[in-house]
């Protein structure tokens, strides 16, 4: 659903989950403050947020995450993180999930990196201001994924020491068609988006990753991601 949005002019559809009523009605008063977005729908549990989501085919979900226990369902995920894909493509060749942006209280590095490797395009703290919200929201939408800086380091210093370490001089750098692929891992899709996009078979892509993966010394994609950021190969 995020590339129907490069319409010029065209409303970010904004879907609000939040478990609390009080925080509910934060978020939706938030949203209301920005031209470029518009509420949709709400939803109070996971069950609803699903029922919500087939109704309303929101753009972005903003999702109050107030339980590492919290599952994220089926129909968001765009990458399981396991290799494998969940097919999310419409018929039309589009991506008809929506982006996720995450508003998240009480949180652990491990916690934050499992977020990502399901997909999620965008990661905040409870205390982020409306700027840095909307900024998400409007970020996710256009396929970017957004992590707030009080979030990235301590994620980064939960890393292995191995992938801590930049790469030597002598180390071998990214092809461009590795970039291509280590920004699309960046937009959360998965092998088999990532084949259609850039016209290739998923044994290619599947070859691709486990380079990267290599060169930058990681051991799963978000590092791969984080790793890339770093080093300015990719924006966050």
């Amino acid at each position: 659903m995020q590339q129907n949005l490069s319409t010029a002019g065209s409303l970010i559809r904004v879907l609000v989950a939040a478990s609390s009523v009080v925080m509910q009605a934060g978020l939706e008063v938030l949203l209301s403050s920005s031209p470029d977005l518009d509420l949709v729908s709400r939803a109070s549990t996971t069950e609803t947020l699903t029922q919500q989501i087939a109704r309303s085919q929101p753009d972005v979900v903003l999702w109050e995450w107030n339980d590492a226990a919290d599952s994220i369902p089926a129909v968001l995920i765009t990458d399981p993180g396991d290799g494998s894909d969940v097919d999310t493509m419409g018929g039309d060749g589009l991506d008809l999930s929506p982006a996720i942006v995450v508003v998240v209280d009480d949180w652990q590095p491990l916690a934050i990196a499992a977020i990502l490797q399901a997909g999620v395009r965008g990661i905040l703290p409870s205390d982020a201001t409306v700027t840095e919200i909307v900024g998400a929201i409007v970020a996710a939408a256009r396929g970017l994924t957004v992590i707030h800086p009080d979030l990235l380091s301590p994620l980064l210093s939960s890393l292995p020491a191995s992938t801590r370490t930049p790469p030597t001089e002598s180390g071998e750098a990214l092809t461009n068609r590795e970039v291509e692929v280590l920004t699309m891992l960046a937009e959360g899709l998965g092998n088999k988006a990532i084949a259609r996009r850039l016209n290739l078979s998923e044994h290619t892509v599947k070859f691709h990753i486990g380079s990267i993966f290599s060169k930058l010394h990681a051991s799963s994609r978000t590092e791969a991601v984080i790793l890339g950021a770093r080093q300015g190969l990719i924006l966050l």
